[in-house]
């Protein structure tokens, strides 16, 4: 498999080929989803939620993205990695945000960064490609803005939200994003974004018609704990499975069945009692 970049990306949208992405925060669940031919592998702010207990992103620094990144990139050969970057970093002002992308790219060896916001947050994507760096956009629900959106809910549902998502949607574009996630927002309208679009459209909560789709990869596997979105299919029941492992070495160790024969070295000709009694000559 070809190494994925850019340009790949923007020729799958012209050719209809759906692009994959998932979340990934570690180098064993990375290099799995690589092997498994993903095309985007996300090191997310949900790194906060899905692997630290955290209650949101909000609490996600650099420091955090930089250190999970470094380990989905050590073990990713094929698919494109692409960071978040987390709440306040790029914000402040579209001369922060280059500051922090570029760190997050030279600490990290990412691909690219990916940002919350339409065209409140243009000049910030603007700033940071004309450096050189790839930049995802993400539109729709904010999770970073979930305060001042009233909570997780579906976004664009009315007239006025729905035009405001489509100019967002043209504003990341025209600032240089090579693609743009779609979070909760009504199918319809992710399908007319992606008509709209020359780059790529990945959704989450988006409906069938993205020219692609993510998940976050503890909800998929469910790892997760609690309610899952309506957009969550999950794919394999992990959790159980890995409680019953856990709960079956539990129960050989206190069994005294592990370790066994099989997992026990032993490489002395003679009895322990002996050798540790010899007297050094």
């Amino acid at each position: 498999m070809a190494k994925i970049t850019v340009n790949t990306l923007l020729g799958m949208k012209r050719a209809g080929q759906r692009i994959t992405a998932l979340t990934a925060y570690d180098a064993p669940f990375a290099r799995i989803m690589d092997e498994a031919g993903v095309d985007v592998i996300l090191v997310g702010d949900s790194v906060g939620m899905a692997a630290l207990g955290r209650r949101d992103t909000l609490s996600v620094t650099i420091g955090d993205m930089i250190h999970h990144a470094k380990a989905v990139t050590a073990a990713a050969q094929n698919a494109m990695v692409v960071v978040d970057m987390p709440f306040m970093s790029f914000q402040v002002s579209a001369q922060k945000a280059l500051e922090n992308a570029g760190h997050i790219m030279q600490e990290s060896g990412a691909h690219g960064v990916k940002l919350e916001g339409g065209e409140k947050y243009a000049d910030r994507i603007r700033a940071i490609v004309e450096a050189g760096i790839p930049v995802m956009g993400h539109i729709g629900l904010t999770p970073q803005s979930y305060h001042q959106l009233g909570g997780y809910k579906v976004q664009g549902k009315q007239g006025d939200g729905a035009r405001r998502l489509l100019a967002d949607a043209r504003a990341v574009e025209k600032a240089g994003a090579f693609a743009v996630v779609l979070e909760a927002i009504p199918a319809e309208l992710a399908a007319t974004i992606t008509q709209t679009l020359h780059i790529p459209t990945i959704g989450i909560g988006a409906g069938a018609e993205c020219d692609g789709q993510i998940l976050v990869m503890h909800d998929m596997l469910g790892l997760s704990d609690g309610p899952h979105p309506r957009f969550v299919k999950v794919f394999s029941d992990l959790r159980t499975q890995v409680k019953n492992a856990f709960t079956a070495y539990i129960g050989e160790v206190r069994g005294g069945a592990f370790p066994a024969k099989e997992h026990t070295y032993s490489a002395l000709t003679e009895s322990p009692l002996k050798v540790v009694g010899k007297k050094k000559e």
